[in-house]
């Protein structure tokens, strides 16, 4: 990035880069902010930011469901086989479905299903964001006094929202379905102590972590490539806009994730 700015010193490329950083930054902490205060505001759900809200939730969520279920089913089963094989084969198959619902339930289905939700609707919805404001779209709102950031964006951020915490919830459910059936089969003969061991793993402290970590994650990709479609009309000499908003989502992501497993295994 820093040899992408020709005719400046090192030092002046450096600040150049920093402050770029910077600003995408806080454009991102600022956004936030504004959608927060919009979510609670009543008069930002009025019919059009309604009707808008409805087609959005609908659009990013209902489309992508099945497939993710049926994709968070396949790997319950692939992953619950391959740690028990491997438990039983090191003589610690009494641990085998708590590592099961620790690996699959609270670390990878809420970031399968943010990173899913991400790369099938957030990023295109970012996408058309852009076009939007780069057409026209946002003055004409302007000019007929309506709010381009209630109207357009807000139901797209809300809606990735919502698409998130709906898949990684769907998918933790049938994650442990099939994991039980994976290891039991059709067999409710262990159905208490498969209960029991799940409250151990869940105790509140971690549920209130896999909670806020679930929703973090919607937030994140909801809100960081809502933020560079908005601003990549202000940046379109910026070849790398759309690759260093999508960099920032992973590195709020992967933050995200090493916060929550110090929180858990610290």
């Amino acid at each position: 990035m820093i040899n992408r700015l020709p005719g400046l010193s090192l030092p002046e490329r450096a600040w150049s880069t920093v402050r770029r950083w910077a600003v995408a930054w806080w454009r991102i902490l600022y956004l936030g902010a504004v959608v927060l205060v919009l979510v609670l505001s009543p008069s930002s759900y009025g019919r059009a930011t309604r009707r808008s809200l409805a087609r959005h939730l609908y659009l990013d969520t209902a489309p992508v469901l099945l497939g993710f279920t049926v994709l968070a089913a396949l790997l319950s089963l692939v992953l619950t086989r391959i740690v028990v094989v491997t438990a039983l084969s090191y003589g610690l198959s009494r641990y085998a479905m708590e590592m099961v619902i620790r690996v699959l339930v609270l670390e990878l289905i809420p970031l399968t299903a943010a990173l899913f939700v991400a790369m099938r609707a957030t990023i295109p919805n970012g996408t058309q964001l852009a076009l939007l404001r780069q057409s026209g779209r946002f003055d004409e709102l302007r000019a007929r006094g309506s709010d381009p950031v209630r109207v357009e964006l807000l139901p797209r951020v809300v809606a990735g929202v919502f698409a998130s915490i709906t898949l990684a919830a769907l998918s933790c459910v049938v994650a442990l379905v099939m994991g039980y059936l994976g290891v039991y089969g059709f067999n409710l003969a262990e159905a208490g102590g498969y209960t029991r061991m799940f409250g151990r793993v869940f105790t509140p402290s971690v549920t209130t972590l896999f909670a806020l970590k679930t929703l973090f994650f919607s937030l994140t990709v909801a809100l960081i490539p809502m933020a560079a479609g908005l601003y990549d009309a202000e940046g379109r000499d910026q070849p790398d806009s759309e690759l260093g908003g999508l960099a920032r989502m992973f590195a709020v992501l992967l933050l995200i994730e090493v916060a929550s497993l110090m929180g858990n295994y610290y």
